[in-house]
Parts: structure tokens; sequence; C-alpha cells
């Protein structure tokens, strides 16, 4: 039963507003709000306003006290007590430069003087000053409007008595009047109505020792609100430039962030669903930008990059291991097919022979090619560790040597200079480098000659040469040795021994691990050639 195929993963949803984007104002609106708890700052500096205005009321009215108490006493009366007379004129001419409201009780308690009334013409006339005119424009009467309705979330209430405007004041109407007749300074705080306060004070009047009446002051709250308007609307300004400003920069920054990772997303989203070759898909190119991004679109450039290559190298790879499948197949089903038709014993023994060699062939194609395939998957997956080049020269060499036989060419290892060349590798992978090298030099090389191995340290790279004495390479070949499948053995050497996959198998290590590898003729004998390989340190 044939599977069910795999449904491909739903694409990226375009959205409103991007779950990044959201973030980075979220973010960034967190100081203008932050900005707007100084509300609750300015609240705070009211009552400070209030405090001040109250002890700078109790001054004052110690000031006239103190004044009245000297003047205003009048002189024809055993005990002391206030001249009505002498107290008003005094009080009205000490109350002038002020913009509080002096009331004067006398010791009974009965008010005998009020610096709102003005004798003249034998009437009291009584003076409020009016608010100015409304000429503030359109756009500031609407900010008061929403000043308005936030000081009434903001603004700390206060439990207060109401204010009441009595047309005959009297001491007992007032709580800190009465006090201020028992010899105490005092102060209250009532509710005008529209969010006003009145403040008051009362001192007491003093003349020889004795309390002879008691000065009240009253402010309403009106130049203290003015100062806490204009200061919170000040604050609001702020906010709502700082607020224009954030959400202006976030989506600003939003937009340069998330458009580009939407253009890559959607870029390697073609790319994974794409069905053939991905080498003419692109990943848009932010290199420009200098950032992250930028970065991120570079590697993702050179990942598709590498990828396109990896799946050309596969495909190249699989029509190369047909071929070279192909060639003992053939060769091998022509053999059986004359086989069967030749009866004499000779002629059968050259087929047979030849079918020997083709099987061979083909049993050593199909471990290099699974050798391949395996280093491959083996060299995506490990981890490369530290491996001391020298001693991994020494030991193969040391092998060779070991179970060298007589007529086969001699090896020599030499190190040039002292200490560690530590080289990122496995140590499995580059022995297989060392061994296929020496292997290939031993192939080529005469009986007599010599196999030399040399290890040096350029600058930052671990070099290691392998020479032999043999005929050399043909100027032509000197890179397409390395392509896979290509052989070109001695005449003396059997044939179906090599498949053509060592050099290429030795490069393709040596390139994971960072260094390169490249065969030249030797110039210094003449003959031979000689591999060199550079790793990075």
């Amino acid at each position: 039963m044939t599977p069910a195929p795999t449904m491909p993963p739903p694409r990226p949803r375009r959205r409103l507003m991007s779950p990044l984007t959201r973030r980075i104002l979220l973010i960034n609106l967190a100081a203008p709000f932050l900005l707007a708890v100084a509300f609750l700052y300015l609240d705070q500096f009211r009552l400070g306003l209030i405090d001040t205005r109250l002890n700078a009321l109790q001054f004052e009215g110690n000031l006239i006290a103190g004044a009245l108490g000297e003047s205003a006493i009048s002189p024809y009366e055993l005990a002391p007590s206030l001249d009505p007379d002498m107290a008003r004129q005094l009080l009205r001419r000490l109350s002038a430069q002020s913009s509080a409201r002096a009331r004067l009780f006398d010791g009974e308690g009965e008010l005998i003087a009020d610096s709102r009334l003005l004798l003249a013409a034998g009437r009291g006339v009584v003076t409020r000053q009016l608010p100015p005119p409304n000429i503030e424009p359109p756009w500031d009467q609407a900010l008061f409007k929403l000043y308005d309705k936030i000081n009434a979330v903001f603004m700390t209430t206060l439990d207060l008595p109401r204010y009441t405007e009595l047309p005959f004041a009297h001491a007992n109407d007032y709580s800190e009047v009465g006090l201020a007749l028992d010899g105490e300074n005092a102060n209250g705080l009532r509710d005008i109505g529209d969010g006003r306060m009145m403040l008051s004070v009362a001192v007491p009047v003093q003349g020889l020792r004795k309390v002879v009446g008691a000065l009240m002051l009253t402010i309403d709250s009106t130049e203290i609100d003015t100062r806490v308007r204009e200061e919170r609307l000040t604050v609001m300004k702020l906010f709502a430039l700082v607020l224009g400003f954030t959400v202006a920069a976030s989506l600003y920054l939003a937009a340069a962030i998330v458009r580009p990772i939407h253009r890559l997303a959607e870029a390697a989203d073609r790319i994974r669903a794409a069905k053939g070759r991905i080498a003419h898909l692109h990943i848009p190119d932010f290199s420009a930008r200098h950032d992250e991004i930028g970065d991120l679109s570079v590697v993702l450039g050179a990942m598709t990059q590498a990828l396109s290559q990896r799946l050309d190298a596969i495909e190249h790879f699989a029509a190369d291991v047909a071929h070279e499948v192909k060639n003992p197949l053939t060769s091998l089903r022509s053999a059986m097919e004359t086989f069967a038709r030749i009866d004499k014993p000779e002629p059968r023994a050259r087929l047979l022979a030849v079918m020997q060699d083709d099987v061979r062939r083909m049993d050593r194609l199909i471990s290099d090619i699974s050798e391949a395939s395996r280093l491959d998957a083996e060299l995506g997956r490990a981890e490369a560790a530290p491996v001391d080049l020298d001693a991994l020269l020494r030991s193969v060499v040391a092998q060779y040597q070991d179970q060298a036989k007589p007529g086969e060419p001699k090896l020599d290892y030499r190190r040039d200079g002292n200490g560690p060349l530590l080289v990122p590798g496995f140590d499995s992978r580059l022995g297989q480098v060392v061994r296929n090298l020496i292997d290939n030099a031993v192939s080529f090389s005469p009986a007599d000659g010599v196999i030399e191995v040399v290890l040096r340290r350029d600058g930052v790279w671990a070099v290691f040469t392998v020479s032999d004495d043999g005929p050399g390479i043909p100027p032509e070949n000197l890179e397409s040795i390395f392509e896979r499948f290509y052989s070109e053995r001695p005449s003396s050497e059997a044939f179906g021994l090599h498949s053509g996959l060592g050099l290429s198998i030795s490069r393709q290590i040596v390139q994971s691990l960072g260094g390169d590898i490249r065969a030249e003729n030797r110039r210094d004998k003449p003959s031979g050639a000689r591999f060199i390989v550079r790793l990075p340190l």
C-alpha cells in the first residue's frame, strides 16, 4: 500500500501587524507611559504647593496680627481690646498688597473687619477678582477638556467640608478661628466646588499678653490649580510628542526589521518548495545594511549556493556512478554472452578472467562509493577536534615501514622545525588522506625509489608533502586527477584494484577541514610527483 504523500508545511501568513511589530511597539511604548505616571507625581506636587501656601499665609497672618496687636488696641479701656475703627483702617492698609482675604474677629468672636468690604459712601462694596476671558485657541480648549477628564482620574480626592459664604460670619462658624481665640495658630481646607479648595489660616491677635481677637486669612486654590494645570499640560504635550515619535520610530524600526525578514522567509520558502534546480532562485541581498539582517541575508545566500552546489554534486555523482557501474556491467554482459557461445577451453578461460576482473572492479566501485557516501554524511555531522599532525604522520609512516616487503620503495619521514602542530580534524579521516597519498606514491614509485613525507609550518598553516620518484603527472592532468573516478594506473598494476575515488575523497576531507590539497611535479629530481596538503593550525 502506497503511503499518503506528506503535506508541505503552511506558508507564513500575512498579518495586519506582525507579532514582532507588536513586541517592538509594546517595549518602546513603555517609556512614554512611564511619563504618564508623572500625573501621580504632580498630584503630590499639588499637595506640596498647598502646604507651602498655607505656611506662607501663616507667616503673613503673624505679621499682620503683630501689627494689629501693637497699633489697634483701644487706649481708653482698662482691659485691652481692639479698636474697631483703627483695626479696619490698619487691616485695609496691611492687606492691600495681599491676594488673600483678611477677616478680623474681636475677643467675643464678632466680625469687625473684612478686607473685601471697602467703606465708601457709608456702605460696603464687595470686590471680587473676575476670571480672565476665555481666549484659548480650539486646540488648547480641547486639550483642557482632555486634561479635566484625566485629572479627574489621577487627582487625589480629599474629604473636605463644604465652604459656605455667610453674610454675617462669626468665629463659631470657623473652627480655626475658635482655636486662634484660644491662643493657637490653626489652618483649614474646605471644598469650594469645581475641583477648587479654600485655604485658610487663623492666628491670635494679642495685646499686652492677652488675646484680643483673631485674624483669619483665606485664599482659594486657583493659583495653585493653575500652576499644576500648566505643569500637567506640559507633561501631556510632552507625552503626546514622545508617544507620536515612539510610535513612528517603532513602526519604522519594525518595517526595517520585519519586511526584510518576510522577504527572506518567502525566498527560503520558495527554495524549499522548488521542485527542480534551485540555482536560479536567489536570496534577497541586504548586505548593504551592514547589520545582522544583512549578515543573515549573506549567510542564507551562501547556504543556498552551497545547497545548490551540493545538489549538483549529488546529481553529477549519481551520473558518474551510473556511468562507472555501467562499463563493467556492459563488459560482463558481453563476456557472458560470448562465453555461452564458445566451447573452446582457452577462449572460455580468457572470458572467465575478464568476467572476474569486471566483478572485482564492480566490488571495488561499490565499496568506494559506499565509503564516499558515509564520508559525506560523517563530515556533515561530526565535530572536528585538535589532532597532532606530527604524531599522526609518524604513526602512519611507521606502519608502512613495519609492513614493507622486499622490492617496495622506502618511506622517509622528516619534520622541519619544533613544537606541536595541532590542526582541527579527525584522526581516522586525516589518516585516510595520508594513506591514500602514500598508496598512490607506492603504486607509481620504482622498487628502489624513496617516498618522502615532510611536515613543516608555514605561518598559520601546517603543511605536509608526499613525494615519490615515479614518472610524474602530465601537466594537463594536475587538476583532473582529483576528479571522481579518474584513474590512470601503471601498466604493471592489476586491473580493477582502484576505482579513481581515492584522491577525490582525500580532497573532500581536506577541504571540509578548511584546507587544500594540490599536486605538482618535482623539480629537485628528474622525475616524480609531489602532493602538498595545507591545513589550518
